[in-house]
């Protein structure tokens, strides 16, 4: 039996708020257990240096916890300089997000996804792009709602979700309390046709085996598309 009584294939309660920024092009408030994350698109008509004159656009991401989102009070990034974990992660969030957009029809603008931890119990990465790609289908609706683009640019719908061996079981969406003691963790980021974004894994004790990794490789699939269902709800979409 798992710390908070679910099955080893069972996310934990999830809900997903679209539209909860009002001045936000795009806006999310993902609720995965205790973990809840805050999200929003921000569309501007500009581009980084390096993609001026191509005609194309750009998708980039930001990513912080709050003070007190976690166990102990974390120092904000603005205060303590640049932080290497926050950076690999909003560097993660916009690597997501670009596979599944149209970046060369979007025109020289950016969507610029920030993504704010407001409570942490594990697997904020894998909420924050959850969130991020129901922020970002709005954002495209309010363009194409603007004249900006004449159709949603995202390709298919995407989630994420983390998974990892605990106890010598496979779990599926992880909580802090599972994550600090797992013995393998994974981060995971598909599309809804099953094309994986991103695999990251790591053997914290023992190496896995492939029949580990198969075994978290599908359980990620299910809470993926238990997630895409969901993001479609909140979007009003079928």
């Amino acid at each position: 039996m798992r710390i908070d009584g679910r099955q080893p294939d069972e996310l934990r309660p999830v809900s997903l708020e679209a539209g909860f920024i009002k001045h936000a092009e795009g806006s999310c408030l993902i609720k995965m257990g205790d973990t809840h994350m805050l999200v929003t698109a921000t569309v501007e008509d500009r581009v980084p240096p390096f993609m001026k004159n191509t005609g194309k656009g750009w998708l980039t991401a930001e990513y912080s916890m709050l003070p007190r989102s976690g166990r102990q009070r974390n120092q904000r990034d603005s205060n303590r300089g640049p932080n290497g974990r926050s950076m690999e992660i909003q560097r993660l969030i916009g690597r997501a997000m670009r596979a599944v957009v149209d970046l060369d029809a979007m025109g020289e603008r950016t969507i610029t996804i920030d993504c704010d931890a407001i409570l942490a119990d594990g697997g904020t990465r894998t909420a924050a792009i959850t969130g991020a790609y129901v922020a970002t289908y709005q954002a495209m609706e309010w363009m194409i709602k603007q004249r900006m683009i004449k159709r949603n640019l995202i390709t298919e719908p995407l989630a994420a979700i983390s998974v990892g061996l605990v106890r010598g079981k496979e779990l599926l969406d992880l909580c802090y309390e599972e994550d600090s003691t797992a013995q393998t963790d994974m981060n995971i980021v598909m599309t809804e046709s099953g094309k994986f974004v991103e695999i990251q894994g790591t053997a914290e004790a023992d190496p896995f085996t492939a029949e580990t990794l198969l075994k978290m490789l599908t359980l990620s699939k299910k809470g993926i598309l238990e997630l895409i269902e969901m993001q479609k709800v909140a979007l009003g979409i079928n």
